[in-house]
C-alpha cells in the first residue's frame, strides 16, 4: 500500500505519547487519517528544507482529543 499523506496542524496524545496528525489518501483514493509520533531523515542530508516545510505546519499550541478527530 502507498500513501500520499501531509501534515496538518492538530497534535494528540496516543498512549500518553503526542502524534501529529497527517490526513492522506491511499493510490486507490481511500482517504486516511495517520498519527505520527516521529519522522527521520537521515543526518548526513540538508534538513534545512524539510525543516522549514514542516515548521510551516506549527501545531497550535493545544491537544485535540481523538473523538474529535475519528
Amino acid at each position: 500500500m502507498k500513501l500520499q499523506i501531509e501534515a496538518t496542524q492538530h497534535i494528540t496524545k496516543i498512549g500518553g505519547v503526542e502524534c501529529r496528525l497527517w490526513e492522506g489518501v491511499t493510490e486507490g483514493g481511500v482517504a486516511c487519517k495517520v498519527f505520527v509520533h516521529r519522522v527521520a531523515v537521515h543526518n548526513d542530508l540538508d534538513l534545512s528544507q524539510f525543516e522549514r516545510e514542516l515548521l510551516e505546519k506549527l501545531p497550535p499550541g493545544r491537544a485535540i482529543d481523538l473523538r474529535h478527530i475519528l
